[in-house]
Order: structure tokens, then C-alpha cells, then sequence
């Protein structure tokens, strides 16, 4: 196996080693720390977190996507448990150019690679379409995959999202119609359309990149699963209007931002002029609002945001006991691994426009909701801020963590650490502007 001299990849073998993986192997040939995850013969699913082509701060895709240094070692040590099929897949946001991203990233050497494996890695584009930007105007691209690519779940009245169904034409998902987003959700009907592959897998290994956002307050393990729904107007993200008007887009109720929210949903369901003429007059009714002096946000970007956490959550679900006939089972169908990026983690304005932080780590762990409270710490950040993590303990239908968060077990460099845990980096994360001084550790 090469590159073990690499930092990176010295880094994530430490990680696994660290976890107790193959324990009695390690440092022999033999070594396999895979393989009581991996079973030879089975599918498995590697799941990055590949964002979009650009970092739209400026400061390059290290603090963006998950890093190919990091992918390699992990495709290696899953190739290692030899498995009969391997597929690379994510679903971007609509606006990414794929082709670029592996360019500019890299990935694409690492693709070409693996290609020539055994067996072959495939990489997988989950999208059921894309868009492309042509001037002022946004055109929808010819769709890349076909519906037979998809399971439907519908997780009715067991999904998080039941207890805001009663106004469910308040669910909105930038850039999409919400006439498709009202047919999917609503009470006692809640759909999402998820890639056949990563419910067809054995096995997932989820190699997110750590990093702040708007929407969440932070972006890891629980947030990357999103990335296995190929529709994204099967995905509410917020609600439209204020808190203060059953929404949760902003806090105080504005006319202007909601003349722009309106004329958002107009070039949502329009295309071609009416479409950019509307763009035009929502950017336009967003700035008098800033001039008034509102802040930026009308798509949810702020910590009352209690949409998106419970899409987020239902899709760890459908993730973990989703089954390939559209049912949830009892039991967990598939095993999971959660292998995070932090080598270089994004602060500021995360997942589209983050700003580079080294914190020279990578994280292992089999349950997502441990993983990102862990994570919290890990930033300076109070999990009980942060309702994906808080909510991901609680007792509902088809749990995630069958534990408190006081069970939760973490080792950094060998050394076992004892709750409760103080911040341990030492270089806690900038929080998006709408979670500024609500989300850090005291």
C-alpha cells in the first residue's frame, strides 16, 4: 500500500489503529482495519462530501470539499476488505460542475487510480438534474438520472417533520419549486427520493468534511448524509416567512424580505426571462432590506432555522433502516462509518463560501450523532445549540443513538478522555453570522 509516509495518509491509519480496528494485526502485513466493517464480497458505498466547483469566499476547496488525500487511504484500507463492488457517489448542489470539481480538486487522479482496481471504484453523480448558469439566467439542465435510480420513503407521520405539517406550503428549498416540495410533504406524507445505491450497499463509509453552516451551525457526519437524496426538491431546508408567522427563514417579520421570498418562488416555478426578471427584483428587494437594516438571510440561515435539522435526521434514518422495497425495518440494515476530514476545517460562512482553519485531525466513529458531538467539542461549539446533535439523542421511532451524549466515548492521540470535556483544539471555529454569539462554548 503507498503513501503511508504521507501525513494524510499517516493520519487516518493512526485514526483507524486509534478506533481498535484489527487491533491484534496492527503493524503486520495483515493488517485489515476494515474488515470486521467489510465483509469480502459485499457493496459499500464511500460517501464524500463534494459541495461544489468553487469555494464561493475565494479560499479554495481544501476548507470546501473532503480532500482526495484523505479519500485515498480510505478507498485503499475498503479495497483492502475485499469487497465485490465500491462506488464513490454524492449529490452536490444543483450548481455544481462535477467535471470541474475532480479537476480542481484532484479527485479525478485518484478516480483514474482506483478505476484500475480491482475491483474497479465507480463514481457516481446522485443528482436527478443539474443546473447551469447562462448570464442572468438559470437554465435546468437535461436530467442525468432517470427515476428507476431512486427508492421513495415515506416516512409519514414517524418523520421529524410531522410537527410542522400543519402549514406544509411554508417548505421551501433554495432554487427549487415549492409546488414539488408541497406534494412530497405535508401531513402524514413525507417523501424523500434516495440514490438505489446507497440503500443497495452493506455498507457505508461516510467521509465528510468538518465544517461550519448557516443552516446547522456545523457540518459533519449527520449533515453529509443529505448528500444521498438525488432529488433535491424532496428536501425542505426552511420554512418560508418569519418565526414570528409559523416560518423560520428570519427572526423578525419584513415586507421586503418577504416581497423577495415571494419573487424567489416565482422564478422558481418560471423559466427563461420571467425566471432572471424575477432573480432581478428578489436581489433587489433583499438590498433595500439590508439598507433599511435587515440582515442578508432569507433562506434560513440562522439558529432558529427547525426545518432542516429534521430532514437532515429523517435521512440518518432512512440511511440506517431503510430497506430496498421503500419500508423502514426494526433493525439496521447496513453498517456505517463515519471517517471526517479535518485536516483543513471551514469557519465562517460553511458549506458554500468557508474559510480555511487547519486543524490537522481526522475523527473515526460508527454512530453519527457521537461523531458530531463530538465535533461540537472538538470547535468550541455547545451541542445543546445545536438541535442536529441535540435532537439526534432523543427517543423517537427508528432512534440514532440508543445512548445519552454522557456515554459518548472519545480518545484523541491515545488518551482517553473523561466528560465533561473541555474544548481540547484549542482553535475553536468562527460560526456563521446567524449563529454568532448563540452557538460557542462559554
Amino acid at each position: 500500500m503507498a503513501n503511508k509516509a504521507n501525513p494524510v495518509y499517516s493520519a487516518v491509519r493512526a485514526c483507524l489503529a486509534a478506533a481498535g480496528m484489527d487491533r491484534s494485526n496492527y503493524g503486520l502485513p495483515s493488517w485489515n482495519p476494515l474488515g470486521s466493517c467489510i465483509r469480502p464480497g459485499e457493496t459499500v458505498l464511500v460517501k464524500p462530501n463534494l459541495v461544489r466547483h468553487s469555494n464561493l469566499s475565494g479560499q479554495g476547496l481544501d476548507c470546501l470539499v473532503t480532500h482526495p488525500a484523505v479519500l485515498k487511504p480510505v478507498l485503499d484500507y475498503v479495497l483492502l476488505a475485499r469487497p465485490a463492488r465500491v462506488i464513490v457517489g454524492d449529490a452536490p448542489v444543483q450548481g455544481c460542475d462535477m467535471g470541474r470539481l475532480l479537476q480542481l480538486s484532484g479527485h479525478d487522479s485518484i478516480a483514474k487510480h482506483f478505476a484500475e482496481r480491482c475491483p474497479p471504484v465507480e463514481w457516481v453523480d446522485f443528482r436527478m438534474t443539474t443546473l447551469t448558469e447562462s448570464g442572468i439566467q438559470d437554465q435546468r439542465a437535461a436530467p442525468c438520472r432517470t427515476e428507476d435510480d431512486y427508492i421513495i420513503f415515506d416516512l409519514g407521520k414517524a418523520s421529524l417533520l410531522q410537527p410542522l405539517s400543519r402549514d406544509p406550503e411554508r417548505f421551501r428549498v433554495t432554487m427549487y419549486n415549492p409546488d414539488v416540495l408541497r406534494k412530497n410533504h405535508g401531513p402524514g406524507v413525507h417523501r424523500y427520493a434516495v440514490a438505489r445505491e446507497a440503500i443497495a450497499a452493506d455498507v457505508i463509509v461516510s467521509v465528510p468534511k468538518l465544517k461550519t453552516h448557516t443552516k446547522v451551525g456545523i457540518t459533519a457526519a449527520l449533515k453529509n448524509t443529505i448528500g444521498i437524496c438525488g432529488r433535491k426538491d424532496f428536501l425542505p431546508h426552511h420554512r418560508k416567512g418569519s418565526s414570528l408567522e409559523r416560518g423560520d427563514c428570519y427572526a423578525v417579520p419584513s415586507r421586503l424580505k418577504s416581497y423577495a421570498e415571494s419573487l424567489l418562488d416565482v422564478a422558481n416555478r418560471s423559466d427563461g426571462l420571467v425566471r432572471a426578471a424575477a432573480l432581478f427584483g428578489a436581489r433587489r428587494a433583499r438590498q433595500m432590506a439590508e439598507a433599511r437594516g435587515a440582515d442578508r438571510n432569507i433562506e434560513g440561515n440562522w439558529h432558529g432555522n427547525d426545518t432542516i435539522w429534521r430532514t437532515c435526521l429523517d435521512l440518518n434514518r432512512i440511511l440506517m433502516y431503510g430497506r430496498e422495497d421503500g419500508t423502514l425495518s426494526e433493525v439496521p440494515q447496513r453498517r456505517t462509518l463515519f471517517i471526517t476530514d479535518a485536516i483543513v476545517a471551514g469557519e465562517g460562512e460553511g458549506p458554500l463560501s468557508p474559510v480555511p482553519r487547519n486543524l490537522g485531525t481526522v475523527t473515526c466513529s460508527t454512530n453519527p450523532v457521537a461523531a458530531d458531538y463530538v465535533h461540537a467539542h472538538l470547535v468550541g461549539f455547545d451541542w445543546r445549540r445545536l438541535p442536529v446533535i441535540r435532537e439526534g439523542f432523543t427517543g423517537f421511532t427508528y432512534p440514532l443513538a440508543e445512548f445519552p451524549n454522557t456515554e459518548v466515548t472519545a480518545f484523541v492521540n491515545g488518551e482517553l478522555l473523561v466528560q465533561p470535556w473541555a474544548k481540547w483544539s484549542g482553535r475553536p471555529l468562527v460560526p456563521p453570522a446567524g449563529w454568532r454569539g448563540y452557538c460557542e462554548l462559554s
